[in-house]
C-alpha cells in the first residue's frame, strides 16, 4: 500500500459511523451484510448509511456483492492488513521484533467478543454498538 492509498483509507475510518460499519463488517467476516442488517444494529438512516457505504468502497476497504436485487457489503480483510501493515512497517524503532505481535495477529486468533462493550466500558445488548445506544438515548 502507497502513502495515498493509506490516506484514503483512514480518511474513510476517520468517522465514527463509517468506523462502525467497517467494525461490524469485520465482525460479520465473509458473510457481511445486507443494508438493512446494517440499519438494523447501528440506527443509521438509510440515505446516510448509502453515502459512509459508497464512501468505503471507494476506499478499497469494502466490496459489494449484487445478487439480483439484493446487495451484501463485506470487509475487504486484505486491504484492512495492508493498511496496518503499511503503519507498522517501520515501528519499533528498527527492532521489528517488537511489533511482530500486532503484525502476526489474525482474525481466528483475536476473536471478537459477544457483547460489544462501549466507551465507557458497560456492556451493551448484543448486536448494539456504542452509536447505536447513543442514537437511542436520544
Amino acid at each position: 500500500m502507497d502513502t495515498k492509498n493509506a490516506v484514503v483509507a483512514l480518511s474513510a475510518l476517520a468517522q465514527q459511523s463509517r468506523l462502525d460499519v467497517f467494525r461490524m463488517l469485520v465482525e460479520r467476516g465473509p458473510l457481511g451484510a445486507t443494508p438493512s442488517e446494517i440499519i438494523e444494529s447501528l440506527a443509521i438512516a438509510p440515505s446516510t448509511l448509502s453515502f459512509h457505504l459508497k464512501e468505503l468502497a471507494h476506499s478499497g476497504l469494502i466490496h459489494t456483492e449484487q445478487r439480483g436485487r439484493s446487495i451484501r457489503y463485506r470487509a475487504d480483510i486484505a486491504a484492512m492488513r495492508e493498511l496496518v501493515d503499511y503503519l507498522t512497517q517501520n515501528c519499533c524503532a528498527g527492532n521489528p521484533s517488537l511489533c511482530e505481535p500486532l503484525r502476526e495477529s489474525s482474525c481466528a486468533a483475536n476473536p471478537v467478543k459477544s457483547r460489544v462493550v462501549n466507551s465507557a466500558n458497560k456492556k451493551l445488548e448484543p448486536g448494539k454498538t456504542d452509536i447505536a445506544a447513543r442514537r437511542a438515548r436520544k
